[in-house]
Formats: structure tokens, sequence, C-alpha cells
């Protein structure tokens, strides 16, 4: 499930293996066999992981939350709880991932 959850994570910020191999200072092959489940990051692995996509251990581990708080589509703006329809998180979904992937493309123009 890590392997999964890794790659999801990856793919949502819009980054190849390469770029996030190059972040974290790993190689594209190390990400590669985590994302293929053959091997596992060790503890200090994991935690930067987690700092990077700004998500939990648990997230990143794919462990079920333990609450009865029903979290599906919910998101909290300016402090906020809006309930969302299953269209509109989906199209939030989308429109972030386009985002993410205009940042990424831009913040390489930049580095050129």
């Amino acid at each position: 499930m890590f392997g999964k959850r890794l790659a999801e994570l990856r793919n949502n910020k819009g980054i190849s293996q390469y770029e996030l191999a190059t972040q974290m200072n790993l190689s594209r092959g190390q990400i590669a066999n985590y994302e293929q489940g053959t091997r596992e990051p060790d503890f200090a692995t994991l935690i930067a992981l987690a700092d990077f996509f700004e998500v939990s251990l648990d997230l990143l581990l794919s462990r079920e939350l333990k609450t009865n708080v029903e979290l599906d589509n919910i998101a909290f703006l300016t402090g906020s709880k809006e309930n969302l329809t299953p269209e509109e998180a989906d199209y939030l979904k989308e429109s972030l991932n386009l985002l993410r992937k205009y940042e990424s493309q831009l913040a390489k123009k930049n580095k050129q």
C-alpha cells in the first residue's frame, strides 16, 4: 500500500520519479523500488517523504483513520467547513492537480 500511496502523492504533485528523487537526494531507482513494493524506506526517509508531501505518516503508510467522523468530500475554506457533492470534490481535485502541474512547469522554466 505504501508504494501506491507514494505514486499517488507524487502524481498529484505533478512530478516525475526523477524529480522526486532529485529533491529527496535519492536515486530514481529507489523511488521506483518503493513504488513497486520491492524495497521499503528507512524511518528517516519515511519522515522526509511525509514532510515533502506535507502529509502524516499514517496517510503516507495508508493507515486508516480511526475516527467516527465522516471525512469524505469535506473542504475547510477560510475557516469554514464545506460539504461538497462528489462532482464538486472531483472538480476541485482536478483543478488542484492542474494548478500543481502549472506551478511545477513554471518552476522548471524559472530554473533555466
